[in-house]
């Protein structure tokens, strides 16, 4: 593994954050995939419909636990306790209280860049399937120009349980980071993969979960450790 400058990382890094705004599904593919059928425009004062063909061949399956509403998964992160962590605290608990850090980005994000001892596990992937609901997906991520949507991995859970214990102290992080936080602009915060990561976590049993405040965007913003893989 090599380790990488603060200054080139963080310019490398800062242009595949703003890729990650323009390419990823943020919240959850269907929900991107749902506006995308849905867009419609009014041309000499008629409705033309995008996308309606597609939406009619295709049949999704039922709402998997990542795509509930923020609400509901913000309200359980608080219940369960799910405490926000800064960049600068998350590595002190790495380095002094053995928390894993769970880096949930694709895995070639993973590769470019990470914080040294991170554990990959993506909880977002490319689509894979052609079913008609995928290619319904495909379809609809095309027409924003977005060739290499994503989907929900579906083995995500059992990934992560593959490699660490439920009892461990885990950290959660994401390019972003998201927020439970409350503000003017955001009242119930923003959802991110690494809080939508740390509720599945919870809905499955792990107990000591802890969020990346921030994201990894500024973990090396910051000029902390790194390495890379590639």
């Amino acid at each position: 593994m090599a380790a990488l400058s603060s200054s080139s990382l963080y310019h490398k890094f800062h242009s595949s954050t703003l890729a990650y705004y323009s390419n990823s599904n943020y919240e959850s593919s269907s929900c991107f995939t749902a506006k995308a059928i849905g867009y419609s425009s009014r041309r000499n004062g008629s409705s033309i419909c995008k996308g309606l063909r597609i939406q009619n061949a295709a049949t999704k399956s039922a709402k998997s636990p990542a795509e509930e509403e923020w609400k509901i998964k913000r309200q359980v992160l608080l219940e369960k306790r799910v405490r926000s962590v800064d960049v600068k605290e998350a590595l002190r608990l790495q380095k002094e209280n053995n928390f894993v850090i769970l880096d949930v980005r694709p895995e070639a994000e993973f590769k470019q860049t990470h914080p040294p001892g991170a554990i990959n596990v993506q909880i977002y992937r490319l689509i894979k399937e052609w079913t008609a609901w995928d290619i319904a997906r495909r379809a609809a991520f095309a027409f924003f120009g977005i060739f290499s949507g994503t989907e929900e991995n579906p083995e995500f859970i059992q990934s992560v349980e593959s490699k660490i214990d439920k009892s461990a102290k885990i950290i959660v992080a994401c390019s972003a980071g998201g927020t439970m936080k409350p503000s003017q602009n955001l009242p119930e915060g923003q959802q991110s993969r690494s809080l939508i990561a740390a509720y599945l976590l919870v809905l499955n049993g792990y107990t000591n979960v802890y969020h990346l405040e921030g994201g990894l965007y500024n973990w090396f913003k910051e000029g902390l450790p790194a390495e890379s893989d590639e």
